[in-house]
């Protein structure tokens, strides 16, 4: 399978899971998903991700974003492991864990690189969009956590500029000014954006966040 590039459809797949059989496109629904990797069980650092990805269920559910995560272990083994991610962080693990011994789904979004490491996944991210192709992909080494932040704000980006012809800033925070698409004129961008229009060049306008 090819390496899944933006704007493509996230592929379909059944699978069991620490919550029982799940297929993406029914689990996703209508929704906005994000599907995140890890090299295995008792790891340790993914066993602190995903203790964050619970606490930070209420978030996610404010954007409509629901969480899927997969490991190349078995579903005793998940549930297992549950039991230590909640006594770590705290927390209650309210989410599925994809099993993927097969590496059927590793394979389908190619989340073993070889080079790395021949058999076990990489931390690799997929934001979905509700129309089910693929709006973001990271892709981290074993070593590095990833930031949920992070992954917040990108959502936040991504459905704002999904609604607006606007585009974010580096660094932009959700509820701070955005760039104005490119593709409007400046006048058009004035009768547009009611909350006014800052040119700083004429192919960088400020506006805004038309949400806010």
């Amino acid at each position: 399978m090819a390496t899944l590039r933006l704007g493509d459809k996230a592929p379909d797949f059944t699978a069991d899971s620490s919550m029982g059989e799940i297929n993406l496109y029914d689990y996703l629904g209508d929704s906005w998903g994000i599907l995140f990797s890890h090299p295995a069980d008792f790891t340790p650092v993914c066993t602190t991700e995903l203790g964050v990805t619970a606490k930070f269920k209420e978030e996610f559910a404010k954007r409509d974003v629901k969480m899927l995560a997969l490991s190349v272990d078995d579903v005793d083994s998940h549930k297992e492991w549950i039991k230590d991610i909640n006594e770590v962080n705290d927390t209650t693990v309210n989410f599925p864990i994809i099993a993927d011994t097969d590496r059927k789904v590793s394979d389908l979004y190619d989340m073993i690189h070889p080079n790395a490491d021949d058999t076990l996944t990489v931390r690799s991210v997929f934001i979905i969009a509700p129309d089910k192709t693929v709006k973001l992909t990271l892709t981290y080494p074993a070593s590095t956590g990833r930031n949920f932040y992070e992954l917040l704000r990108v959502v936040d980006s991504l459905q704002l500029t999904a609604n607006h012809k606007v585009a974010t800033p580096a660094n932009w925070k959700n509820g701070e000014d955005v760039v104005v698409s490119p593709a409007i004129s400046t006048k058009d961008a004035v009768d547009m954006f009611d909350k006014g229009v800052k040119e700083v060049k004429p192919y960088l306008r400020m506006t805004p966040d038309p949400t806010a």
